[in-house]
């Protein structure tokens, strides 16, 4: 298939994307490896190539005798018309074979407007889009991360959901594809015995009802073996970190090294599904970091080092980890891509800057304290405009604050309260650096999310949310502060799909018929090309993303566990409405959300180890702590 790969990437922009062979990359002989994977991200190869999980497993797999890993990446609008004039295959990057060719095709999900590219990637590979038109000479489509959460929207396309985190599931996996191969196991055996196999979901084996009102009424197992119950996979320790990256032939969006120095937050913020879904937390020490650092430098190049987390700045040695980084590398460029709202989280990055200072990120998410309250960012006013004055006193020059809008019970006074905070901020930065100073507000619309106390929780219509929007735009512009802010029409289709069930399915095929593609890039996005597929598939999106839903009843995400329990999140729910907080457990006592008896983690019974951090646990409160009605006891 070379020849032909080659004549198409004279005709298309950016043939790097498309040709393999980066520094790093691994080309494995194919006969020579009888089990082969495909690792497939729905989105360009400028987004795909920044993705550490992708890449983590790539590394896994291809250190394996007798298995090799291939990328695939969507292919942007010029690439596809190629293909499809010259009646070409999607093709894996690294030995040039469609991707038919393959025994597993793995999706990573995590970002719902990259739903239309899975079954265009399919289709262009030359696999059929549904899974009940695929024969046992078809490869298994699997699919995993955060979007897999809620699988069923696009559990008509997927063989099998990897719930969890994937380290160790795709060994096993690749050992259960070898003996399959040997034994010549038909598909619907293999799908069968995937059963078997922890924190995996067939859709298959499942039947969804509905009630008289066709209202989703539960899942019902069709095959003994087929648990009422997925629990996702854990990794209880961080594995080593990844540390011969691809190095890409041209830009991408974090074209730098990084080093994941935590998995999990224990913050609690209440719309954050990250926070809720990667539990428990685990650290890397400063020496592992170093070290890795060591190595990353020396099989990539790079100058520039991310050090990625949910919230960089919760690492218990942050401070003695940059200070480690500097005094070893001190040339190296040290990005903190996520911090907390506070003064040391600045001190943080300023030592991490070295004093190439021009922008620092905040998220206070909410305007006002009764907001932030509600959602769980233990956030004062007085604590961000303390963050603020000190990195603008620190020589910074510019801040910018993410904030969102249409949360439950959100007021006019909450959004006024965005403006406020950002006319108070930049008036700190006139004080301290002049002119030179620079206020960004960037504003998304809330999208409740499975897994989260806001997972009831209705959406904000677009007529609800455009005056917001009007608003914020002309009241920042009249403060001196630079605003940016999402479509709430692309927001309502990312709503859709995270909280919808198996029937949402129809719709994404019918818009990705119509031509849906690349929805996440705003140029391509359509909304009115969805607003006919809803009607064709006769689906009504507005029950999914509008509708508040009653706390009783089934969702469609119900059966996989993510450890954290329903009723803690009704409980959480409750407190939503009534402003409540709870404290984040990494510095008290833990709040018993459930991790603390998921079996997949060790401990003795009455001590929480759901935050594993160095070889520390932290008591939980004894006694019994009542959520919705349900008690949870600790003895």
């Amino acid at each position: 298939m070379s020849s032909s790969v080659d004549s198409l990437l004279t005709r298309v922009s950016k043939p790097a994307r498309y040709t393999g062979g980066e520094w790093n990359s691994v080309t494995k002989d194919w006969d020579a490896n009888p089990v082969r994977f495909a690792l497939a991200y729905p989105d360009a190869y400028d987004i795909g190539m920044s993705n550490m999980g992708l890449g983590i497993l790539y590394d896994i797999l291809n250190k394996r005798d007798g298995v090799l890993a291939e990328r695939v990446y969507a292919p942007w609008e010029d690439m596809e018309a190629e293909i499809r004039r010259e009646r070409a295959l999607l093709w894996g990057l690294e030995n040039r074979r469609p991707l038919r060719e393959f025994d597993i095709v793995g999706f990573t999900l995590q970002y719902e407007l990259t739903y239309s590219n899975v079954l265009n990637m399919l289709d262009l590979g030359g696999i059929p889009v549904r899974a009940r038109d695929r024969s046992n000479h078809h490869p298994l489509v699997i699919a995993g991360g955060s979007g897999a959460f809620n699988p069923e929207p696009l559990s008509p396309f997927i063989d099998a959901f990897v719930l969890g985190e994937g380290e160790d599931a795709v060994v096993e996996l690749a050992e259960r594809v070898a003996e399959w191969k040997r034994s010549r196991t038909p598909r619907a055996t293999r799908l069968r015995e995937l059963l078997a196999m922890p924190g995996v979901y067939v859709p298959s084996m499942y039947e969804a009802r509905y009630d008289a009102a066709g209202h989703l009424a539960g899942l019902e197992p069709l095959v003994p073996e087929a648990p009422k119950a997925i629990r996702r996979r854990i990794v209880e320790n961080l594995p080593p970190p990844l540390l011969k990256p691809i190095v890409p032939f041209l830009q991408t969006v974090h074209d730098r090294a990084a080093v994941e120095i935590q998995r999990g937050c224990t913050q609690g913020c209440r719309f954050c599904q990250a926070g809720m879904i990667y539990r428990p937390t685990r650290e890397r020490t400063p020496a592992e970091v170093v070290e890795a650092t060591r190595q990353l430098l020396q099989n990539t190049g790079y100058d520039e080092l991310s050090l990625l987390s949910l919230s960089t700045t919760d690492h218990s040695q942050i401070v003695p980890m940059i200070d480690a980084l500097n005094a070893t590398f001190p040339e190296l460029k040290i990005s903190i891509p996520s911090t907390r709202v506070d003064s040391f989280s600045v001190d943080a990055a300023n030592a991490a800057a070295k004093g190439k200072k021009h922008t620092l990120t905040l998220a206070p998410e909410a305007g006002s304290p009764r907001r932030r309250d509600a959602v769980n960012k233990l956030v004062s006013d007085a604590d961000l405009l303390g963050a603020a004055e000190n990195a603008f006193e620190r020589g910074w020059t510019g801040i910018k604050m993410y904030f969102m809008v249409g949360l439950p019970t959100e007021t006019m006074d909450d959004v006024e309260g965005i403006v406020e905070m950002g006319r108070q901020v930049k008036a700190l930065g006139r004080k301290h650096v002049g002119g030179r100073a620079r206020v960004r507000v960037s504003t998304s619309n809330h999208v409740p999310k499975a897994h989260t106390p806001f997972q009831w929780a209705r959406q904000e219509t677009a007529a609800e949310l455009d005056p917001k929007h009007r608003f914020l735009r002309d009241a920042c512009r009249s403060a001196g502060v630079e605003f940016s802010w999402n479509d709430p029409r692309d927001s309502f289709i990312e709503a859709v799909l995270s909280r919808g069930d198996r029937r949402v399915g129809d719709a994404i095929e019918a818009a990705w018929r119509r031509g849906a593609r690349f929805d996440a890039w705003g140029e391509y996005f359509r909304a009115d090309t969805w607003e006919a597929a809803f009607a064709e598939a006769g689906v009504d999106a507005s029950w999914f993303a509008h509708r508040e839903a009653d706390t009783r009843e089934p969702l469609p995400w119900d059966h996989i566990e993510t450890g954290v329990t329903k009723s803690y999140l009704r409980g959480q729910w409750q407190d939503v409405l009534s402003n409540q907080t709870v404290p984040d457990c990494h510095h008290g006592s833990c709040n018993v959300c459930g991790m603390q008896s998921f079996d997949t983690l060790r401990g003795e019974k009455g001590v929480a180890d759901c935050v594993v951090k160095l070889g520390k646990t932290i008591e939980m409160r004894r006694g019994t702590r009542r959520y919705a009605g349900e008690a949870i006891e600790l003895v």
